[in-house]
């Protein structure tokens, strides 16, 4: 072993930079890795994520013989890098840009924001936005705030006041906290102070004039810490008996029928089966329901049995799933296709497996959850631009436009939670200029947008344009699974390198027969996405001429704004009161005041239904406040 002694200075500037790199790939606090610890036995670091913290070593000193696996502790890769320097200086000490020498504060709230982002130190300027430069979303800075909090003795609770938008403006913002506070009143925090105390049970916000009404979200308990791993589960399941004792939280309840424009739901907070007009399914072209489709998957389950016991690449999969791939690609009108397990893993595997640390992932900010994971286990750099705000991601865009590695862009064709459209249009124009790839989810776009129900790109005419789509089989099409369509090779790729299709267990037979089905009728009954379409248009009119606030949808997908997270549960509460059931959506599911009922409609609904449904959508409202009484 190369003597580190010899030049000291150098070796613990070389071991800095390298435990930040080792800290920003695995995530770990930079107290825990120690010079002797063992990637594996000590770190769990595997095989893949060393591949990873050695390319970032190799690329970041520039190495000329670059490293290859060996080392196995810490000590032993900075011995190996400084070897490999050849005792010359090499990059320079790293400082956070803009950092004064010797600030707690600062270091520590850089050292926590590179824990929660994989970001290195130099890659934290001050000034950069959270959103739009760092990918840093509202859910990974509450972690951020929270944990710097604690780590500098500070009141629980300042993720939900502060507001900052920069490191700068973080650091400023606690800083301010902590100068107020009197010292006794700093301490160190090992135990969390638990949010049911009297700062989260409210007296402000939802609570006010009402002293029983506890204000939490479930945004309160993401950051509870105690050395008692589940007390945050006790913690939250007080809050959820509450919440569903009185009638709110209604989440989970279970069919006892089929799921058409009706169907019959067991209460079990009240014990009893209660039949609802149905308006949270994503089953848009009644397809979960024909005669052919529930053939198919009977026929198909008796002649392959129930399932398989291995991945695609271990004896798990049959002649069923190549056609569902053909066909799947023909719908869309692409080369070739994969199928997942699900559209999560879909997302998860085909971004993970494309984006690196070194490539560029813009999206975004209203993304599905899915797309949001696959960008954290990418380790890839996430920038996110304002919603459907093109020259927001221009902006983005340009900005990126000097690193090495490549730019995907991904956006939901159909926002899940809001209905309306991505601006594909302008999206492929500055992938073309920017020299980007796109991605475009259609979950809730495919047997929706387009004359054929083939998704976003033949709603714009944009077929070829896009260069991956990936759905889901779980909402129009009746099924189980996740899927993406593009470029044979690059399809090829991705059966190779993502995940979550290697390593998991593929869908059954049955389950692939019935999608055939679906696609079979899609393509023969064209007249089931005119009716959608017509029943869109009849309760989206009656619904705006209510007066209720419906965003920008052009989709399936109806959404009534609320605001209020109590008063939306509470209008939620008194629309199933009158026997009509759609989705009471708060936290996680949109930001904190942004709650709201998300209505969908499908084929199946008949004028009456939806007659039905405008009324007792503005009964309800006017009930709870949401709209004026009538006079």
């Amino acid at each position: 072993m190369t003597d580190s002694t010899g030049d000291g200075q150098h070796w613990e500037g070389v071991h800095r930079q390298v435990v930040d790199i080792v800290a920003s790939r695995t995530l770990y606090d930079e107290s825990y890795l120690l010079p002797d610890s063992h990637f594996e036995a000590d770190l769990g670091i595997d095989s893949v994520i060393l591949e990873s913290i050695l390319a970032s070593v190799n690329e970041h000193f520039a190495l000329l013989t670059p490293l290859a696996a060996g080392p196995a502790t810490i000590r032993e890769l900075v011995d190996a890098v400084t070897r490999t320097l050849g005792g010359g200086a090499g990059p320079a000490e790293l400082h956070v840009d803009g950092s004064d020498d010797g600030d707690a504060l600062l270091e520590t709230v850089v050292a926590v924001a590179q824990r929660h982002t994989q970001y290195q130190r130099h890659q934290l300027a001050l000034d950069a936005d959270f959103e739009s430069e760092l990918g840093i979303d509202s859910v990974v800075l509450a972690s951020i705030v929270a944990d710097a909090a604690r780590e500098l003795g500070l009141a629980d609770g300042l993720q939900d006041s502060l507001t900052a938008t920069s490191l700068r403006g973080l650091v400023a913002g606690l800083r301010s906290t902590r100068d107020r506070m009197a010292p006794a009143d700093r301490e160190p925090s090992v135990d969390a102070v638990s949010p049911s105390g009297p700062q989260g049970a409210g007296g402000a916000g939802l609570g006010e004039g009402h002293p029983e009404w506890d204000g939490r979200s479930m945004k309160d308990f993401v950051e509870e810490r105690s050395r008692d791993l589940f007390a945050k589960a006790r913690s939250f399941g007080t809050y959820l008996r509450r919440r569903e004792a009185d009638q709110l939280y209604w989440y989970g309840m279970p069919l006892q029928s089929r799921c058409g424009n009706r169907a019959v739901i067991f209460d079990e907070l009240l014990g009893r089966e209660r039949e609802f007009l149905m308006f949270a399914s994503n089953n848009y072209l009644g397809l979960a329901n024909h005669p052919r489709v529930i053939e198919a998957v009977c026929d198909a389950t008796r002649a392959y049995g129930a399932t398989h016991t291995g991945s695609r690449f271990i004896g798990g999969t049959n002649m069923l799933h190549k056609e569902l791939e053909r066909r799947l690609a023909s719908f869309k009108q692409r080369p070739a296709c994969i199928v997942y397990p699900g559209g999560y893993a879909a997302n998860l595997g085909a971004i993970s497996a494309l984006v690196k640390s070194y490539d560029t992932l813009v999206v975004d900010r209203l993304n599905h959850m899915s797309i949001v994971d696959g960008a954290r286990l990418s380790g890839g750099i996430r920038k996110i631009y304002q919603h459907n705000d093109m020259a927001d991601l221009e902006r983005i865009l340009k900005r990126a436009d000097d690193r090495s590695g490549g730019r995907l862009i991904v956006a939901d064709g159909v926002f899940s939670m809001h209905g309306d459209i991505c601006d594909l249009p302008e999206i492929v124009r500055l992938a073309k200029e920017y020299d980007a790839r796109i991605m475009v989810d259609d979950a809730h776009a495919t047997g929706v947008l387009g004359e054929r129900g083939s998704g976003t790109t033949e709603h714009f005419g944009l077929k070829g344009e896009v260069d991956l789509e990936l759905g889901t089989m779980s909402k129009a099409l009746a099924g189980m699974g996740g899927f993406v369509v593009g470029e044979e090779e690059v399809v090829e790729y991705l059966r190779f390198y993502s995940n979550s299709y290697v390593f998991a267990a593929n869908i059954p037979a049955g389950v692939a027969a019935g999608l055939i089905a679906s696609i079979d009728v899609i393509e023969a009954e064209p007249e089931r996405i005119t009716q959608l379409w017509s029943n869109i248009r009849l309760l989206h009119g009656q619904l705006a001429d209510a007066g209720f606030d419906l965003e920008n949808t052009q989709s399936a997908i109806l959404p009534i704004v609320i605001g209020d997270e109590r008063r939306a549960m509470e209008m939620g509460r008194a629309v199933r009161a009158r026997g009509l059931y759609c989705q009471t959506v708060v936290f996680p599911g949109v930001p904190l005041g942004d709650a709201r009922l998300r209505v969908s409609v499908t084929s199946e609904h008949t004028r009456e239904d939806l007659e039905n449904a405008a009324g007792i959508f503005v009964e309800a409202a006017r009930e709870v406040g949401v709209l004026p009484s009538a006079a």
